[in-house]
């Protein structure tokens, strides 16, 4: 379709990458949900449906509330120095199923949790190790086009770099991982990060600059 055209033409066309997904994503999308049922936390976010904005996730009241180490104040801390707005996230628009259309907007909204949990920078570099971390942790097409396809916008060294070290990474830390989108985040705020990586399994990234 239009949308999938859009989106091979250009991968930043975020917002017809978001639609392709949606559109290609229901079975992952149920998988997850599966996950989700099968967990007291991911049950109890099903239940509540938190939406991650910058009220709930209000990045200066973490940096200021939350002790050094800890997972809020890491998330604070790279909120403020991006420059992001836990506002900035797409609605979705393509699934019909209700409770499935918020399985899929809670995984577009902790993508920022993820870049702190696995310290990877919201760099072109980092995006794309991440998504190859959330194709093999979720299966989601959307993932998986993202991270096939975008490498292209990486020059040769990069993008060696990416294949070399991080995609091996993806492949490890995303079997390793429990299933994250069963995390209930903003009750973990105080937690130890360290602490917090462990208990979910998270590999933590070769590192990459900012």
């Amino acid at each position: 379709g239009a949308a999938a055209a859009l989106a091979l033409a250009d991968p930043a066309r975020a917002d017809m990458v978001g639609l392709l997904g949606e559109a290609t994503g229901r079975v992952a999308l149920e998988r997850i949900r599966a996950r989700l049922r099968s967990t007291d936390e991911g049950r109890e976010i099903l239940k509540a449906r938190p939406i991650v904005t910058a009220t709930e996730a209000d990045a200066a009241a973490l940096r200021r509330d939350c002790a050094a180490g800890t997972f809020g104040r890491a998330y604070g801390e790279f909120m403020g120095k991006h420059g992001f707005d836990a506002d900035d996230r797409a609605p979705v628009q393509l699934v019909d199923d209700e409770e499935l259309a918020y399985v899929l907007l809670r995984y577009r909204q902790v993508h920022d949790y993820w870049h702190v949990l696995f310290g990877l920078p919201p760099s072109v570099h980092g995006e794309l190790a991440l998504k190859w971390f959330e194709l093999i942790h979720t299966g989601l097409p959307l993932a998986a086009f993202s991270a096939l396809s975008a490498p292209f916008t990486l020059a040769p060294e990069k993008r060696r770099k990416l294949h070399e070290t991080h995609v091996p990474w993806a492949l490890e830390a995303g079997a390793a991982a429990t299933p994250l989108l069963a995390v209930y985040y903003e009750k973990h705020w105080h937690r130890d990060l360290d602490a917090l990586r462990n208990e979910l399994g998270v590999i933590v990234a070769p590192p990459l600059k900012s």
